[in-house]
């Protein structure tokens, strides 16, 4: 019982811990302005990672969302230029979904692995930003798309609750609907998904488009955050992504993880980066912490799971000769 509550809420557990150790080191992080600080910096890679969660669980992965955020934001705010913010703001959007598009198509259709397409399109991408800007960043400090990264309702800012949005649609997405139910049968046993009739293309290119769409939205709140668009961002975001959603529980090789462990995964990224800097701990050794983290949470996860498996193994012969007694 207690292993199988650590293996459900041990990513909750590790983040409680880390705020509580957190808040004794520093007075200054249980502060509510802090804390919404916080929520808005993780904002941007929740988003992401809800859409990396998706794809990941179908067992694929993919490394060009932190290309994509740059592109989306440089495409959109070219776009708004003549055509005004909202047509920007789909065009970014539209872009990421086809980036996205391009990446299913590959897996699903060129059988190529997802490793490798990605990590093809994560170059491609990054260099039509760098075309289509000529190297240089999109500076526009005036516009209503500022309000997506630098607005609030309340008090609370505006991507905080794109955030909550996305978080909450991505679960009902994958709790919910038939289509979820296909991202977690194609992730588990692929070739008994489409013995069932579940269309193997139609749900891989899905997902990547579902998780292009989302590194989109991602751009966008960067480049308002930014008032400007940079074909340089990004780098590195893709990593944050996964290690969210690892830590969240997500399993590489597909079929089990959830938008809520991704949610408790990448606020434990988000915290660990606020509290260091609170303390004033190098970025430099801010970087093995970071790691050592992700490691250790993820070596964790498995000593469980393979626990569980052992118990679960170990209870077989019990029930087996209970059986056959019963029998006789």
């Amino acid at each position: 019982m207690r292993r199988r509550l650590l293996r459900d809420y041990g990513s909750l557990l590790g983040l409680l811990l880390i705020g509580a150790v957190l808040g004794l080191l520093s007075d200054r992080f249980l502060t509510a302005s802090n804390l919404i600080n916080v929520a808005r910096q993780v904002s941007i890679n929740a988003i992401v990672a809800a859409g990396m969660t998706v794809v990941i669980i179908t067992g694929g992965i993919d490394l060009s969302v932190g290309s994509t955020i740059a592109l989306a934001g440089c495409a959109a705010l070219l776009a708004a230029g003549p055509f005004g913010d909202a047509v920007g703001m789909a065009t970014g959007i539209a872009v990421a979904a086809g980036v996205g598009w391009l990446n299913g198509a590959l897996v699903a259709w060129g059988r190529v692995p997802p490793f490798i397409t990605t990590l093809a399109t994560m170059t491609v991408v990054r260099g039509a930003a760098l075309v289509l800007t000529n190297g240089e960043p999109i500076v526009r400090s005036e516009g209503a798309y500022l309000w997506l990264g630098q607005a609030s309702v309340g008090p609370i800012p505006v991507p905080i609750l794109l955030m909550v949005a996305t978080l909450l649609g991505a679960h009902w997405f994958l709790s919910r609907t038939r289509w979820g139910t296909y991202v977690y049968a194609v992730g588990g046993n692929a070739e008994a998904a489409r013995l069932c009739g579940i269309g193997l293309a139609g749900i891989q290119i899905l997902v990547y488009v579902l998780g292009g769409a989302l590194a989109g939205l991602a751009g966008l709140v960067l480049a308002a955050r930014l008032s400007s668009a940079q074909p340089n961002t990004g780098v590195g975001f893709e990593l944050d992504a996964i290690a969210a959603t690892v830590l969240g529980g997500t399993s590489l090789m597909g079929g089990e993880g959830t938008i809520w462990g991704t949610t408790v995964g990448a606020f434990i990224i988000g915290v660990l980066n606020n509290g260091f800097n609170l303390m004033n701990v190098s970025p430099f050794y801010q970087l093995i912490a970071k790691g050592a983290v992700i490691v250790l949470a993820v070596l964790v996860d498995q000593l469980l799971k393979a626990g569980a498996a052992r118990g679960a193994v170990a209870a077989m012969p019990v029930e087996v000769s209970e059986d056959r007694r019963l029998a006789r």
